[in-house]
């Protein structure tokens, strides 16, 4: 029988060993734009992501100075071939030649996980484009492969919500049948090579335009009654997921060999400004929206209804406002932080990086639970958690600049969604 100094020491080594676990359970996605000039160096930015308990990062290019910058940092890398490539990839030389550079030159000590190729490409009503995509898409991976790296690096590209034709309920959503002879080749290679389906979600889009019907507590994952779905009776307590199992009951639909493509949320997030018509696009939403759900992402593993044995990924729009974006006020403003390193508002979490050197503390301390402004005040010097500088990247895509406003594209298929939803919730009470 066992001693009372050999428990006490049992325990000891169990406590300890809890203790060595993270909290995090779901991997917490940053997206990482650089449509500015103003941010730091990427050197100054990985304090910022540590603080927030990021673990994965996606950059909408492969800048070199980004990519050294990563090196032996941790952080499971994607890297994004704009959409202004893909014509110019379909030669399997130039693609070759393009992951030996972007890619395979900076492994191991850079952990790249994933290519994205091209973005929303299928709604943006380009048929060149369109029809370049999937040939891209076959000779980045078949580079991979003659580079030995396709078992470790995936290939895939992420769609807007517009790629849904009936969106409600998630039950009874499909893919456009204009887009399928171009979408079907792609579920293929998935199904092939064992990638992910990205889709980039925004919650924000619908509730904007649709504030009286549309509650703003489903919509920024507060307590509410939420919904159940009629043909599923699956119970939704928050927009995404609704948005995201309208993605998977679509897969479903197009036939049973798509029933194993996980997805991945490759943008969602809110504004913290925006201009008089943006409804919703304020601090107090944002701060809702990206803290609870990351507080969401540190707490438990994320699963929705329809698929509750698959682990969700989501990257979260985006680390910086971007200053350079065009468009409305709203673009401009999707940041986590101001240039400066400062946050924009105060996220409420606490991380056990949240004091991670390299970048000072203030930046660190306000982006997980100290007070904050869009000013950039509140604690510590400004520019105190970046430094550094200005950074201006090498060759920013041009395809990022309206890489979240897919609001034109995508507003009608989640406004008839959530219209509807809320008849039901009616009919219910």
């Amino acid at each position: 029988m066992a001693s009372s100094s050999q428990i006490s020491f049992s325990l000891a080594c169990l406590a300890l060993l809890l203790l060595s676990f993270p909290l995090t359970i779901s991997s917490i996605g940053i997206n990482y734009g650089q449509v500015a000039n103003n941010l730091p160096p990427p050197k100054n930015v990985i304090p910022l992501l540590k603080s927030v308990g990021a673990t994965k990062v996606k950059l909408y290019d492969a800048d070199p100075q980004a990519l050294r910058a990563f090196s032996g940092s941790g952080f499971d890398l994607t890297v994004s071939l704009g959409n202004e490539y893909l014509a110019q990839m379909k030669d399997s030389d130039k693609a070759r030649d393009w992951v030996k550079q972007n890619v395979q030159a900076y492994l191991p000590n850079t952990k790249i996980v994933a290519i994205v190729v091209g973005n929303e490409v299928l709604t943006s009503n380009q048929s060149d484009l369109s029809a370049a995509l999937f040939p891209a898409m076959q000779s980045i991976h078949g580079a991979l492969v003659d580079c030995g790296l396709n078992k470790q690096i995936f290939v895939t590209t992420a769609h807007s919500l517009a790629i849904l034709d009936v969106s409600y309920p998630p039950s009874a959503t499909s893919f456009r049948h204009d887009l399928l002879p171009t979408l079907t080749p792609i579920l293929d290679f998935h199904v092939k090579t064992g990638s992910p389906i990205l889709i980039n979600a925004y919650p924000f889009f619908a509730y904007e335009s649709n504030p009286k019907h549309i509650s703003l507590d489903f919509v920024l994952f507060q307590p509410n009654q939420g919904f159940t779905d009629p043909g599923s009776n699956f119970h939704y307590d928050n927009m995404l997921f609704a948005q995201v199992d309208a993605v998977y009951h679509a897969l479903d639909a197009v036939g049973i060999t798509y029933k194993k493509v996980p997805i991945v949320v490759s943008e969602t997030g809110w504004p913290s400004n925006g201009d008089p018509a943006e409804v919703g696009a304020n601090c107090d939403n944002a701060r809702k929206y990206n803290g609870n759900l990351i507080k969401m992402m540190m707490s438990k593993k994320m699963r929705t209804p329809i698929r509750p044995d698959c682990d969700l990924t989501i990257f979260v729009f985006a680390l910086f406002n971007e200053n350079m974006k065009p468009g409305p006020t709203s673009e401009r403003n999707y940041g986590l932080f101001n240039p400066d390193g400062t946050p924009v508002y105060s996220l409420g979490i606490k991380t056990s990086s949240s004091s991670g050197g390299g970048g000072g503390s203030s930046g660190s301390k306000n982006s997980t639970g100290g007070s904050s402004s869009s000013s950039g005040g509140g604690g510590g010097s400004p520019g105190a958690g970046a430094g550094g500088g200005i950074y201006t990247p090498e060759n920013p895509s041009p395809d990022y600049m309206s890489i979240s406003s897919a609001r034109e594209k995508g507003r009608f298929v989640e406004c008839v969604f959530f219209v509807l939803l809320l008849c039901i919730i009616k009919l219910r009470l």
